[in-house]
């Protein structure tokens, strides 16, 4: 094996994955909670651009006939669902989950529900913004303009929905300075 530049090459180990091995160090889960800051604050850039363009639109001017749409209290109803199941889903503490040897079973089990309620909010957020797309703004047979409204309401779940596991993610990493003292 002389030709081989390494010492621990081994022909029958093949690499699979095209991506470079990216070591973040020890700033992986501050990395990872200024991520999902930055997807939190463009989902709700994204909706609030769009309830800002709808509060001052007007119908086209080739088809001045059309009443324009606005973004109403109902288009507000998903994102609302989806922060509140990200804010229970974040305030959960992650060792309550796993039962870690304190604490009650009953904690274990509260726990595990206020986290399915949180990812069942996060869900019936997503799914009500994809079903205000479809009903309101793509059957209403609106003009490209007006459904850019519903389209930006999905956008904003999609991201909190992943903002919320960017940040579970970066949570649940250790730091560095982070010791598992058992006695």
């Amino acid at each position: 094996m002389s030709g081989y530049p390494r010492s621990d090459y081994d022909p029958r180990r093949v690499c699979l994955n095209p991506f470079p091995e990216v070591n973040l160090g020890k700033y992986r889960r501050t990395i990872g909670i200024y991520l999902a800051g930055a997807l939190f604050a463009l989902a709700n850039w994204t909706f609030l651009d769009a309830a800002i363009l709808s509060a001052h639109a007007h119908p086209p001017y080739d088809e001045p006939q059309y009443v324009p749409v606005h973004v109403e209290f109902v288009d507000w109803v998903p994102g609302i669902c989806s922060l509140l199941g990200m804010i229970i889903i974040n305030l959960i503490d992650k060792d309550r989950i796993k039962g870690d040897d304190y604490g009650s079973a009953d904690a274990v089990w509260r726990a595990r529900l206020f986290l399915f309620i949180g990812f069942a909010l996060m869900a019936g957020g997503l799914a009500g913004s994809v079903s205000l797309l479809v009903l309101k703004y793509i059957l209403g047979n609106y003009p490209e303009q007006f459904t850019y409204y519903g389209y930006a309401n999905v956008s904003q779940n999609v991201a909190l929905m992943l903002s919320a596991v960017v940040l579970w993610i970066a949570q649940s990493t250790r730091e560095e300075f982070d010791y598992n003292l058992t006695l």
